[in-house]
């Protein structure tokens, strides 16, 4: 370790060893669980790593250690729910941290929950609890750029604001939100857009809702959430495979037929401009469409609606357009509609497929 990552990482034990001389959480404080599940924010910095760090290494213990002034926002609790970078994210882990979530705040008293994450996956585990939270208390996702061993990191103010958005009254009913360099952002159209700076998040159409500013949070748009749909996922649900087939030019149709053989249960089309694929590729989806596949039209451009029937007849080729989902969470969201669909065949469930990915919730008939 060189001196200047040696340097920062022993100040941030000092504060951690500091944090333990801080009075107690106060009476009457909103109670907040912090769940940690790794990340940059979590990073420790290593020289032989390509990254120069490695994700994943600090306690969730210690992370919040080095932020004593957390305690004057809330009643904080923590637990290490995992600990890896979050390319290794997986939906087993997110059924069960769905779990965790709604079991703190409808059986545990949590007034809201934080969840430490890594940026690189973090916008499709957060909109996973977008769809699958039942109920309307806070959850607010943070992470960092910077790992805990920098010159300067950015996770500690990082995780103050998060917690700071989730003792606000005004963050009720607003959803699962993301807070990133002092921006809060909706989890349904959020995308990482920059590999490097520490302002790494972007919203696809409506930019950030709020920002927290001198230690306010601020909201610049009323919750647009309305009624939730309030659908949880048990804890040991496996979900089906999905995946996301990648248009360019001269793809072909056999990546499609390769993804139906190894067992995708539904696909999505990250298409080029409004979710098009070549004709090659058009003849492998309506073959996986003959197989019961289930096929979304979403766009591998970060901007824009894939309407119905626009370049690409969908009731001729029988798929799905994503409207505005990119192509990731379209993912997330198809995942959970054939999941339901396969363990709950009751009336009450049917759904119309297309209305939930115009929405990006669950819609009944």
């Amino acid at each position: 370790m060189n001196k200047l990552y040696k340097s920062a990482f022993t100040a941030s034990l000092l504060l951690a060893l500091a944090a333990g001389l801080q009075p107690a959480a106060a009476e009457g404080q909103p109670k907040v669980l912090i769940l940690a599940t790794g990340g940059t924010i979590a990073g420790v910095a290593n020289t032989n790593s390509p990254t120069g760090y490695d994700a994943g290494k600090v306690k969730a213990t210690d992370l919040v250690a080095a932020v004593p002034q957390l305690r004057q926002l809330a009643d904080c609790h923590v637990e290490q729910f995992c600990n890896i970078a979050s390319q290794d994210m997986n939906s087993d882990i997110w059924v069960r941290l769905s779990a965790r979530v709604n079991e703190a705040l409808l059986k545990e008293g949590y007034n809201s929950v934080v969840i430490t994450h890594g940026t690189d996956t973090m916008e499709e585990t957060a909109f996973f609890l977008e769809n699958t939270l039942q109920c309307d208390n806070p959850v607010v996702f943070v992470g960092s750029m910077r790992p805990t061993t920098a010159i300067s990191p950015d996770g500690p103010s990082n995780l103050y604001d998060a917690v700071h958005v989730a003792v606000s009254p005004e963050s009720q009913k607003r959803g699962v939100l993301v807070t990133l360099g002092g921006k809060i952002f909706e989890s349904r159209d959020l995308f990482k857009n920059d590999i490097n700076h520490v302002d790494a998040f972007s919203s696809r159409y409506n930019g950030p809702i709020g920002r927290v500013d001198a230690g306010d949070v601020h909201y610049f748009a009323n919750p647009i959430h309305g009624e939730r749909p309030y659908w949880g996922i048990p804890a040991d649900a496996v979900l089906p495979r999905v995946d996301i087939v990648h248009a360019y030019a001269g793809c072909t149709g056999d990546t499609i037929d390769a993804a139906v053989a190894n067992g995708a249960q539904g696909i999505v089309i990250a298409g080029t401009g409004n979710g098009n694929m070549t004709q090659d590729c058009l003849a492998g989806v309506k073959r996986a469409v003959e197989k019961g596949v289930i096929v979304v039209r979403s766009s591998r451009i970060p901007h824009g609606f894939v309407n119905r029937n626009h370049e690409i007849s969908d009731d001729d080729a029988g798929t799905l357009s994503s409207y505005d989902l990119s192509p990731e969470h379209a993912r997330i969201l198809l995942q959970l509609l054939i999941y339901h669909i396969s363990h709950e065949p009751s009336p009450k469930y049917q759904l119309d497929l297309q209305k939930c990915f115009e929405s990006g919730y669950f819609v009944n008939k």
